[in-house]
């Protein structure tokens, strides 16, 4: 089994100036990473360069970076900068994200996202390595881009990966991959893919985790997330692929037909308690050990809303981070709170 196990930052309702203490929490449940994203909240290196300073035992990485919304340059300075105040300890995750994030929110064409994702992973090997890079790639062109701070230890550069063609391209050309939007149960199916990976190789994943004991709240959250993400078309192939046409079909037949209410409506119970996992935090610890016992090295949390932390605020975050930990935190006898202030 993995001893590695992660969270996704920074944490909802918390200031980044008061994450010091959610990071101190983080450390003590046994928590070895913090990884995070990109989407419309904070930047993916904002939380991670405050993590560096405060808790210099975590590694850091984001999952993801898109690689459409810096450019290449900005990219690997961004990288090489997180890279030399933690070193050692900083994974680049890097992925196409999605028409809404590149092309609504940020005005960049999303346009051949497999062929610009393979590029800007290819261009980003060497750069951080110091070396001079220069010459066409078949998305963009890069004039003689050198580093002026190649980090001592260049970062490895994990990819996100859905369908079989990307991971085969995380497999053959990047140190890691990035899992996201699957059951346990999918795990197996996506590993199949990646032949001839190489040693050192990591499988990352990112879990959604609701810890409430209300199921109905639990499941009328993870409809709705269900409906907004599996909706966007690389996902809802990704879903094709893993076998779920007949479940999701009448989900997309209603997005499309913009009944959205319909769409989240016929969500089935199961796909919901497959994707999003509910309950007490200790069984949603068990269901993410499942992900490790299925070949996954880093399972990631990302902590959805719940009634009882917005009743309860820090003091029910600290608390509910304690016992959200991996088994050997707990099997060892950590202490049972670990209160943010």
């Amino acid at each position: 089994m993995t001893n590695r196990w992660g969270f996704t930052v920074p944490l909802t309702g918390v200031p980044l100036a008061e994450h010091a203490a959610g990071y101190a929490a983080l450390a003590q449940a046994g928590f070895t990473d913090l990884w995070s994203s990109e989407v419309n909240g904070t930047d993916a290196f904002t939380p991670l360069a405050l993590a560096a300073a405060w808790q210099p035992g975590l590694r850091l990485g984001t999952a993801i970076t898109p690689a459409f919304t810096r450019g290449p340059g900005l990219l690997a300075m961004s990288a090489a900068a997180l890279a030399e105040a933690a070193p050692g300890r900083f994974a680049l995750g890097i992925g196409a994200s999605s028409p809404v994030v590149v092309g609504d929110w940020n005005g960049v064409p999303y346009t051949e996202p497999f062929r610009r994702t393979r590029d800007l992973l290819r261009f980003l090997r060497p750069a951080l390595r110091g070396e001079t890079v220069d010459g066409a790639f078949d998305t963009f062109r890069v004039r003689r881009f050198t580093l002026e701070r190649p980090p001592a230890s260049p970062p490895p550069v994990l990819l996100a990966a859905l369908r079989p063609g990307m991971l085969r391209l995380a497999a053959a050309e990047a140190d890691g991959v990035i899992l996201n939007w699957l059951a346990a149960g999918d795990v197996a199916q996506a590993l199949a893919e990646l032949t001839g990976r190489g040693p050192g190789f990591e499988v990352v994943a990112r879990i959604f985790v609701c810890p409430t004991e209300d199921a109905g709240y639990a499941r009328t959250l993870g409809r709705r997330l269900i409906t907004s993400y599996l909706t966007v078309p690389a996902y809802a192939e990704f879903h094709r692929w893993l076998g779920r046409e007949d479940v999701l079909g009448p989900v997309w037949a209603a997005w499309a037909a913009g009944d959205r209410r319909a769409a989240a409506a016929a969500v089935p119970d199961e796909v919901v308690d497959a994707l999003i996992l509910h309950g007490s935090p200790e069984h949603c610890r068990d269901q993410v050990r499942r992900y490790a016992d299925a070949g996954v090295d880093v399972p990631v949390l990302a902590l959805l809303p719940t009634p009882e932390v917005t009743a309860g605020g820090a003091a029910a975050l600290g608390g509910l981070i304690s016992r959200l930990g991996p088994p050997s935190a707990v099997d060892a006898g950590r202490p049972a709170e670990a209160g943010l202030r």
